[in-house]
């Protein structure tokens, strides 16, 4: 454990301006409130914030953040409070450790909606200033260090699992690869125990076998280098135990099986030697095709930067090479933390895109389950890169598809996509993406996110734009549905009702907007009476129960409504626009809509029944059909011509039963109404390769 004045130290060797006063009271609190408290491994508990503030030091950070680093275990753990390390430490310190506690309360157990918040609040302060992130990565790293001292096991494995799954993504996010490959290291080993020990096996035996193999092959590049006139360091190693198990888990091969086992690094003066040292080794080792990677021209979203490739050394081994300069090296080792930089006035530079992009989640995201999905896939970073038509790159997940694409150049764009078109060619907008596309959005200023968009949309961003565009779309609707209930109900009070009334009964019955009542009347979460109590006091004193109210006096029409909104219409009998109707509503849920002689309506007596009909502009529906054909080449054939020349379009098609001399097939029909519907089923009655058509 570092001593108080050997810390003070290391901070004053690299910011002689430092307050030493500062760092010393910082010191002395932390030791003081933590007391007599005992870590699993027995040492004092004060001696963890200190190493964490070591770990600070070792990045070379600011001041604040060392003391942040002191104490930000001190609130959550002791008596201490953030208004007692403001008035201390000040406004700045106590803000940072603020931001630190919410992380340190995270769980996993997305169940729990105080995770999501305390998630929300700490991904929050971290896009004011990423040097709450870069507390605790020091924090869960020393802790990771020292993980096999506590005895449970399920304990050590649910802290493996949230480091593999949140701690070390962020560390690579933000280029802290050093970090990272120690934080999924410790953790593997204690999530795959058997696979740990089997695979640092067997790249020691390799060690052992080999002798100086990789050194041979480190002296083997620079030489090659330097003869081209290079003045070059060259250091080798084995690759890393979790990557090489990802590896194999990814590849299904065997450990025998993965072949670039080794990994070099070349560090040369400049960006131009780079290049040049990337043609001196492929012309004098043969490279492996498509396993050239150019991170300099288009560095990695965290900032990263190196040419990576594949070579066959003396026709047998093959090695990964990575070149780049020594400023290079030390930014991907640290990412942010090596190059922090401070904005006139002293305010950290820490806004990125990739943290606006989670803000943006954390507004759209509806709950903890859904926040913690969209994070992950926020930070997690297997990456391709795309360009617009005008060249500007983005970067984006392996299976990104043009939605994902319009969503990052801006959520507008997404929003209003209809179509797209990559390098030049028309696609759907579930196409994946390549790496290097060029990709234009076709956009439509009338149209609106779908709920279907949310099948190929994989970015965490256009998720949560999507579900929360669709979730105002839904809320909308619904609320035009109560609105209409809401007028029939009014209309059987004794007295008239004006907006004054209306606003009494929102406060009454504790909601918050008028909004808000018409869509749990819409939801069915507040019936009739309730309604008409809270808007005329006494006024359902003398009403008959409810089964023997009067009901609506008119049909609603489900006119600019949306299927699968704020209503669904019934997979049983399909009704189409025509059909008498009507929908079921059961509290928290959306209409079924049913034909009025659908046989399964007797299933909805636990429901409130409404009385519905279609408007005339209702842009039609989808009907059913049962066809039975003969079995005969060319009745399919007949039967499709015959949807086409009645202008309906399959939606579905399906054989239910095969036996001869018919086959059976269900069809779902985009039709416009009952008229264009029943046109149909009589045209293929009238067809020799039709035995029987029924609607269904």
């Amino acid at each position: 454990m570092l001593r108080q004045y050997e810390l003070v130290e290391r901070v004053l060797a690299y910011a002689p301006q430092a307050d030493e006063a500062m760092l010393n009271r910082a010191y002395v609190y932390t030791v003081q409130k933590h007391g007599s408290q005992k870590r699993a491994s027995g040492d004092p508990y004060f001696s963890h914030p200190v190493e964490v503030a070591g770990l600070m030091t070792e990045l070379k950070l600011d001041q604040e953040t060392i003391v942040t680093a002191l104490l930000h275990d001190t609130v959550e753990d002791t008596l201490a409070t953030t208004e007692e390390i403001e008035r201390l430490f000040g406004a700045d310190v106590a803000r940072l450790v603020d931001g630190v506690t919410k992380l340190s309360k995270i769980e996993t157990m997305t169940e729990s909606e105080r995770a999501a918040e305390n998630l929300r609040k700490f991904l929050l302060a971290m896009s004011e200033d990423l040097r709450v992130l870069l507390v605790k990565l020091a924090d869960r790293l020393h802790n990771m260090r020292t993980l096999h001292y506590i005895k449970s096991e399920d304990k050590r494995r649910r802290i493996a699992r949230e480091t593999m799954e949140i701690y070390a993504p962020l560390a690579q996010r933000v280029g802290m690869y050093e970090y990272m490959r120690e934080m999924q290291l410790l953790a593997f080993e204690q999530l795959e125990p058997e696979a740990y020990a089997t695979i640092t096996g067997r790249l020691a035996a390799i060690r052992s076998e080999g002798g100086g193999e990789v050194d041979d092959i480190a002296l083997s590049i620079k030489q090659a280098l330097a003869e081209a006139g290079l003045r070059v360091e060259v250091a080798g190693r084995e690759k890393h135990p979790y990557s090489i198990w990802k590896k194999m888990a990814e590849r299904h091969v065997s450990f025998e099986q993965i072949t670039d086992i080794m990994a070099f690094r070349v560090l040369v003066d400049d960006t131009a030697a780079c290049y040049q040292a990337l043609g001196v080794l492929h012309q004098t080792w043969q490279m492996i095709p498509g396993r050239f990677k150019d991170y300099i021209s288009t560095p990695k979203i965290n900032g990263y930067k190196s040419l990576h490739t594949s070579l066959i050394y003396n026709n047998a081994r093959r090695v990964e090479v990575q070149i780049k300069t020594s400023e290079m090296h030390h930014r991907n080792e640290y990412g942010l933390a090596a190059h922090w930089a401070y904005k006139q006035g002293g305010e950290p530079d820490g806004q990125v895109g990739w943290l606006r992009d989670l803000v943006e989640i954390l507004d759209a995201s509806h709950d903890a389950e859904e926040l913690l999905e969209n994070t992950k896939m926020a930070i997690y970073q297997d990456r391709i890169f795309a360009f617009t038509p005008k060249g500007s790159l983005f970067q984006l997940p392996k299976g990104a598809t043009p939605i994902d694409f319009a969503f990052a150049v801006h959520t507008n764009l997404g929003a209003q996509a209809v179509g797209a078109k990559i390098n030049g060619r028309h696609v759907p907008l579930r196409t994946p993406l390549g790496n290097g596309d060029v990709v234009e959005i076709i956009k439509s200023r009338t149209n609106e996110p779908q709920l279907s968009w949310l099948g190929f949309a994989v970015t965490g961003k256009a998720r949560a734009a999507i579900r929360r565009a669709v979730r105002q779309k839904e809320r909308a609707e619904v609320a035009l549905i109560g609105r209409k209930l809401y007028e029939e109900i009014a209309e059987r009070l004794p007295t008239q009702v004006g907006k004054k009334a209306l606003a009494d009964a929102v406060k009454r019955l504790k909601l918050n907007t008028e909004e808000d009542l018409m869509v749990a009347i819409g939801t069915a979460k507040l019936d009739d009476r309730q309604v008409m109590e809270a808007l005329v006091p006494g006024s359902t004193a003398n009403l008959p129960e409810a089964e023997e109210w009067p009901r609506q006096q008119r049909a609603i029409a489900v006119q600019g409504l949306t299927p699968g909104m704020a209503f669904k219409l019934a997979d049983c009998c399909h009704p189409v626009p025509g059909d008498r109707i009507v929908g079921l509503r059961r509290p928290g849920k959306g209409v079924e809509v049913h034909a009025i002689d659908c046989e399964t309506l007797a299933d909805g007596v636990d429901a409130d029944w409404i009385d519905l009909s279609w408007d005339k502009r209702t842009d039609g529906a989808v009907g059913r059909i049962r066809a039975e054909l003969y079995n005969r080449p060319g009745t399919l054939a007949e039967m499709a011509g015959i949807f086409a020349k009645n202008h309906a379009n399959v939606v579905n098609l399906e054989m239910t039963q095969r036996e001869n001399p018919f086959h059976t097939y269900l069809v779902d029909l985009e039709v416009r109404d009952l008229a264009h519907l029943t046109r149909i089923t009589s045209a293929l009655r009238a067809s020799d390769a039709v035995a029987q058509a029924d609607r269904v």
